[in-house]
């Protein structure tokens, strides 16, 4: 009986060698279960190698533009054209201007479209704080460009999409603190965990905006994202509870980044403890 020849490990190219000894960038850290040749996100939400920061903040600008656009046109959409869309349009507008978003921008930018998510990603390390002010002022930039395309497209503007609480002030609070806190545990999972289906990134973060939104919307309209809300206040001059949809949003999603972050770190010590 022959026996079968040792197989031999494969070996790490040079190239993932000198990877793995470089330092991730700065502010930013690589986990034990990462790749030699990743860092801190995956092709689309690692915002391109090499691409000046304008670039990247450009980007950001166009992307959030698209997403509030689309989010924002639906409610007002539904009030001139009686309920034509319905909560599961407005809920399907957003999920999937995310995904096309995210599908189209994520290699340049990272496709955050959320000062939440800049955040919260910087927070936990993910993203260099040097880069945050501008992404924000680019997502801030493109909300409020985009709600007033919105004002000089309808008339009347009757809402323009601004979100408004229908329950009391914690109620309003606690429910976009909890789906924005659902939303970024999902955009961690697949923007940071390499053991995740990455190919089905945009697909996952624009589903789980569909669902916030059929959950939260009649309630909060379920920004989940400050800008959301910013842009639509701006152009119709509602300002009521805004500071529900700064607040909330921003800190839900760097509890949901860091719980994410334990559970992966914790399934990382389970598997290197295993023979």
């Amino acid at each position: 009986m022959s026996r079968s020849a040792p197989v031999a490990p494969i070996a790490q190219s040079p190239r993932d060698d000198l990877e793995s000894r470089q330092p991730p960038p700065p502010g930013c850290r690589r986990f034990r279960s990462a790749s030699p040749a990743s860092c801190c996100l995956p092709t689309f939400a690692k915002p391109g190698p090499g691409l000046p920061l304008v670039k990247k903040v450009i980007a950001e600008f166009l992307g959030t533009f698209i997403l509030i656009f689309s989010a924002a046109a639906t409610p007002i959409v539904n009030q001139k054209y009686d309920g034509a869309a319905t909560l599961l349009g407005a809920a399907t507008s957003a999920g999937l201007a995310v995904c096309v978003v995210i599908i189209s921008i994520g290699h340049i930018s990272g496709a955050h479209l959320n000062p939440s998510v800049t955040i919260a990603f910087a927070a936990a390390r993910h993203f260099p704080w040097t880069h945050v002010p501008g992404y924000v002022v680019a997502q801030v930039l493109g909300s409020t460009a985009a709600s007033f395309a919105l004002k000089a497209i309808f008339h009347p503007f009757h809402s323009g999409g601004v979100t408004v609480p229908t329950l009391s002030t914690a109620q309003a609070f606690f429910l976009e603190f909890v789906i924005t806190f659902t939303l970024m545990f999902v955009i961690v999972a697949v923007a940071t965990d390499t053991r995740a289906v990455r190919e089905l990134a945009g697909v996952a973060i624009g589903a789980t905006v569909l669902l916030n939104v059929l959950v939260a919307g009649p309630s909060t309209g379920a920004s989940m994202n400050p800008v959301r809300t910013l842009g639509p206040a701006i152009a119709t001059g509602n300002y009521d509870e805004i500071w529900i949809y700064m607040v909330a949003p921003v800190a839900g999603a760097i509890s949901g980044a860091y719980a994410y972050t334990a559970v992966k770190l914790g399934a990382d010590g389970e598997e290197e403890s295993q023979p």
